[in-house]
């Protein structure tokens, strides 16, 4: 009876992961499609006025205009791009940056890994708004360019302590002295035996970075460090809409939607991907 029960809890926790990952999966790939459909159409031109000032919701303006009379759903449709941007771009720098840290600090001597392991710890004892905030400021001015590098730069430092953790744990084990011994250099145990191992991790970690980047980048948009005019930032919708919240709430509530849907898209993702990239985690379930 027991064992009975324990497949059928099993089964009904494969199906709620599989739920999961599916949902998480159609909501980030709606917000891709209509980041790509931005490309080539929208319903108005985002820059132009295509209506009266905070018209309500109707069918010529499926979240009504803005206080510039501008359609506030090819702006939110343009804040998809440019958030899946952001968010891409980030995790690609940080991902870069984070691995090649912290693999040089896990083959490094011990007194260089401590100092780069007591470096990193500091860096994410800050905030990483609080960094890319810093890393804006210090550039030449604001623009998508400098927020994709400033919140890659600051997430580098989780990235790179997670890699340092696992590279070190993968190194400890025996056939990893084997190989060295054999004749294997540094490059061939991280191509062939370090990265294979841990990539399932740092998947799930980037993932997870992600919807970090996308809300730090609404963020600094909102203080007014993020991409300027004319970019169509959730963000800076959300700056905008805070004037006119209490007479137009739908132009605070149709980005912070969008802003919050994406997110939990990318975090019920990064559970199924977590799952996928490591089955031994499944059965103990």
């Amino acid at each position: 009876m027991s064992d009975t029960n324990t497949i059928i809890a099993s089964s009904k926790g494969r199906k709620r992961r599989s739920w999961t990952f599916t949902i998480g999966t159609i909501i980030v790939g709606l917000h891709i499609a209509i980041g790509l459909l931005t490309l080539v159409w929208t319903p108005y031109d985002p820059a132009a006025m295509s209506g009266g000032r905070l018209e309500a919701v109707s069918l010529l303006h499926l979240a009504g205009t803005d206080r510039l009379g501008r359609d506030l759903f090819s702006l939110i449709m343009i804040g998809s791009r440019i958030a899946l941007t952001v968010g891409t771009g980030a995790i690609v720098i940080g991902g870069l940056i984070g691995m090649t840290i912290g693999l040089l600090a896990a083959f490094a001597s011990k007194t260089l890994d401590d100092v780069l392991a007591a470096g990193l710890d500091i860096l994410i004892a800050f905030p990483t708004l609080l960094l890319a905030m810093l890393i804006v400021a210090a550039s030449d001015g604001a623009s998508l360019q400098t927020a994709i590098v400033a919140i890659g730069v600051a997430n580098s430092a989780i990235v790179a302590r997670l890699t340092r953790i696992l590279t070190k744990r993968v190194l400890s084990m025996d056939y990893i002295t084997a190989s060295r011994i054999s004749g294997t250099s540094c490059i061939g145990v991280i191509r062939i035996h370090i990265l294979p191992n841990i990539w399932p991790t740092l998947l799930v970690n980037l993932a997870l970075q992600f919807g970090l980047a996308v809300i730090a980048e609404a963020s600094l948009s909102y203080l007014g460090l993020g991409a300027p005019p004319p970019n169509a930032s959730w963000g800076r919708l959300l700056q905008e809409a805070q004037a006119t919240v209490y007479t137009a709430p739908i132009g605070a509530i149709a980005p912070g939607i969008a802003l919050v849907s994406l997110v939990i898209g990318i975090n019920l993702l990064a559970d199924g991907l977590r799952d996928l990239a490591d089955p031994t985690r499944r059965s103990r379930r």
